[in-house]
C-alpha cells in the first residue's frame, strides 16, 4: 500500500520532479550537483544524469514541496484524497476487489490501484456507509 514513501531507500528523491532545481556544477561525466532547499539539506545533492529531466514549463508535472511534509527520517506520509474507480479482478480461484485511489501529492495520472479491504480498514472515511459493496 502506498502510504509512506522513503527518500533514502529507493533513491534520492522518489517522487519524480518535485520542483525544478538549479544545477550548481557538473561532477564528472554523468553526475550533477543541484541546489536543494534547506528543507532537503539532509538529501545528498549529487544526482546521476539519468535521474534528471530537462525542465519544460508544465505546472501539472511538478509536486509543490510544501505539500510534501518530510520527517527527520526522510519519509513522508501520502494521504488518500478520494476513490476514483473500483473494480473486481478475478484471479485463479478468487475475486479481489480493488479501488483506484487519488493521493494528495499525485495527479490523476499518479492514482494507484489498492486492495479495497486494506483501504477500508485504514481509511474508512473514504467509503460512504450507505453505498453498496463492490
Amino acid at each position: 500500500m502506498k502510504e509512506v514513501m522513503r527518500f533514502g531507500n529507493k533513491g534520492k528523491l522518489s517522487p519524480k520532479y518535485v520542483v525544478p532545481y538549479k544545477i550548481l556544477k557538473r561532477i564528472g561525466k554523468v553526475a550533477y550537483e543541484l541546489e536543494v532547499p534547506i528543507e532537503l539539506v539532509v538529501v545528498h545533492s549529487v544526482f546521476h544524469i539519468s535521474l534528471l529531466k530537462k525542465y519544460v514549463d508544465d505546472p501539472t508535472s511538478i509536486v509543490p514541496l510544501e505539500s510534501v511534509a518530510l520527517k527527520d527520517s526522510l519519509s513522508y506520509e501520502d494521504v488518500p484524497v478520494e476513490i476514483i474507480d473500483c473494480q473486481v479482478r478475478r484471479l485463479r480461484n478468487k475475486e479481489v476487489a480493488s479501488v483506484k485511489v487519488l493521493w494528495r501529492s499525485q495527479s490523476v495520472e499518479g492514482a494507484t490501484w489498492e486492495a479495497e479491504v486494506a483501504m477500508k480498514s485504514k481509511y474508512p472515511h473514504l467509503f460512504p456507509s450507505d453505498s453498496t459493496p463492490v
